[in-house]
């Protein structure tokens, strides 16, 4: 792996990281941040206030996840155009994505009685819970016009290898959100609606300084917003497949969730200490994800297949390198990790069963986290949203199957053969269609 690693410039190495860096550090500076929003709302004298704010933001957190299409799209045209030295063509591609979140957002804020009531019958919350619930996602939704506008200003700035600024928006959005807590709830004394409305000013704050961000790479004003039909809707079907990739992952997350329910207050609690594994794997993988989506788009825009070759040997030695390192970690430190988590006795004891699982997990999933990022940098939004459907039809549903007599461990088992056939289906299909895939 070393000998590998000599094999390319340090300058290189550097531009990875460069781009990584910044991510990781705002993947661990937005939970730090959101543990105060949690831990204001947590010292309220009711444990109600908290319940509802958990579950509003579940709700929401869910539509804006499902809707980091437009994020991932933009990031891969964007690149391309980048590399391309296009500066008309990133504009266009600001323009669309803009019109496309903008509309999108008041969809859902014109929706939202329908989508709090849908919500609502799905969770199936307590009674005491429902309003206070409803009241925080209906102020909530109010801000997804801002919220998804932000995730284009992301997919600008990591598409032009600013990832130190998407770092910032990160930041910016946590920040302000624990500011405005702090007046609304101690000192204004609103509670649920101040947490709701605290997080609507931060969404609204961080767009504007987004779109301020984008407006001055691109040499952007609105007297500049163009829209081209036919590019509009080649947009928006990119944005369709990526959103179909993405309701299926979440769904075969969402029946892992379910099942273990199914088994326990105290499996659910054990599963919440162990999905904080994950958490700790996408720091890293997620950071080397969005260097991939850079450098490759970039290439691309550039016309060099076979420097769009390079960066994903070069990127792969390091998402491999991360993998080894998790796995190690974790089989030295997996108990106390754990300890770190939870001090009840009966969940630490439960979770160190399932060790292996978490120990396994970095060395099968990190292809399909850098398999992400060269889908995205070369806006192979069609096969990112078929060999996820692939991988839940072949890896996930039949293992899950297989593996109820298992309980638990047959949700982590299919869990990881999901994981694993991913890899696999997208390793197939970028075969088949590389050529096509790196020139066009």
């Amino acid at each position: 792996m070393l000998r590998k690693l000599c094999r390319f410039p340090w300058r290189d190495h550097k531009k990875v990281f460069a781009i990584a860096l910044p991510m990781i550090l705002s993947n661990i500076a937005a939970p730090m941040l959101g543990l105060v929003d949690t831990a204001i709302i947590g010292h309220l004298p009711d444990a109600i206030y908290l319940s509802a704010v958990a579950i509003g933001a579940m709700v929401v957190s869910f539509i804006y996840l499902l809707a980091v299409f437009l994020r991932m799209a933009t990031t891969g045209y964007i690149a391309q155009s980048f590399g391309a030295r296009d500066l008309s063509a990133q504009q266009q591609h600001f323009n669309h994505g803009l019109t496309l979140a903008l509309s999108l957002g008041v969809l859902i804020v014109f929706f939202s009685p329908w989508i709090i009531e849908l919500a609502i019958w799905v969770i199936q919350p307590a009674a005491e819970l429902v309003p206070l619930a409803s009241d925080y996602i209906s102020i909530r939704l109010w801000s997804a016009p801002a919220a998804l506008a932000t995730l284009i200003a992301l997919g600008v700035l990591l598409g032009r290898q600013q990832s130190g600024r998407a770092m910032w928006l990160a930041i910016i959005t946590n920040a302000v959100n624990v500011v405005m807590d702090i007046i609304l709830i101690v000192g204004l004394n609103l509670n649920v609606i101040g947490a709701a409305w605290a997080s609507v000013s931060a969404e609204y704050v961080t767009a504007i300084i987004g779109i301020y961000w984008c407006a001055r790479a691109l040499n952007w004003s609105p007297r500049n917003l163009s829209i081209v039909p036919e590019k509009l809707r080649q947009y928006a079907n990119v944005n369709g497949n990526i959103f179909i990739r993405s309701l299926v992952l979440q769904l075969c997350m969402a029946t892992m969730t379910g099942f273990a329910a199914r088994y326990g207050s105290d499996v659910v609690a054990v599963n919440a200490v162990l999905m904080q594994f994950l958490m700790l794997i996408s720091l890293g993988l997620d950071g080397l994800a969005y260097s991939v989506e850079a450098l490759t788009g970039a290439a691309k825009g550039q016309q060099q297949p076979e420097r769009i070759r390079y960066w994903c040997q070069l990127t792969l030695v390091w998402s491999s390198i991360f993998a080894l390192l998790y796995s190690l970690i974790f089989w030295l430190f997996g108990d106390q990790i754990i300890g770190l988590i939870t001090d009840l006795p009966n969940i630490v004891e439960h979770a160190r069963a399932y060790l292996p699982w978490i120990i396994l997990l970095p060395l099968i999933g990190h292809w399909s986290y850098w398999f992400d990022g060269v889908y995205i940098g070369l806006s192979l939004s069609r096969g990112m949203r078929d060999t996820m459907i692939l991988a839940a039809l072949f890896g996930f549903l039949p293992l899950w199957w297989l593996g109820l007599p298992l309980q638990n461990h047959g949700l982590w088992m299919a869990l990881s053969g999901f994981l694993l056939m991913r890899g696999l289906m997208q390793a197939l299909w970028l075969r088949v269609n590389w050529h096509q895939a790196a020139q066009n």
